[in-house]
């Protein structure tokens, strides 16, 4: 799989990561979820995870030619917190090959999700 650095949302031991893929996915790099009462809510497939980034992340899609700004929230994106984070659902990225190229610190994970979802849930302006 081939990764395409879109953007990053990075401050110090934060730093939530967009990439394209030639594969027709976005990898979703963000923060573990670990609020127990969020995760009892909801409903993760076995091989899916989720992850927590800021709203603003999403800015980067103009990198892979994609305008807009999220508007409304579906899968995958499966919450919004009340600081306005985004919680994503996707595959958890376990590939080896893929995640040693990626800066991945022990509160991170990776989700890759379809590019059309995400696009989906996109707006001009």
């Amino acid at each position: 799989m081939r990764l395409t650095f879109l953007g990053k949302d990075s401050k110090p031991d934060e730093s939530p990561t967009l990439y394209a893929t030639d594969t027709a996915t976005y990898i979703v790099q963000g923060w573990v979820v670990t609020d127990l009462e969020l995760l009892a809510k909801l409903d993760v497939p076995e091989g899916e995870t989720i992850v927590e980034v800021p709203q603003g992340l999403f800015v980067h899609l103009i990198n892979d030619g994609v305008s807009g700004r999220v508007t409304s929230w579906a899968p995958p994106i499966v919450h919004v917190t009340t600081g306005g984070n985004f919680i994503v659902q996707g595959m958890r990225v376990t590939s080896t090959e893929v995640r040693s190229r990626m800066d991945i610190p022990d509160h991170e994970d990776c989700v890759e999700v379809p590019k059309s979802a995400l696009r989906a849930l996109l707006s001009e302006g």
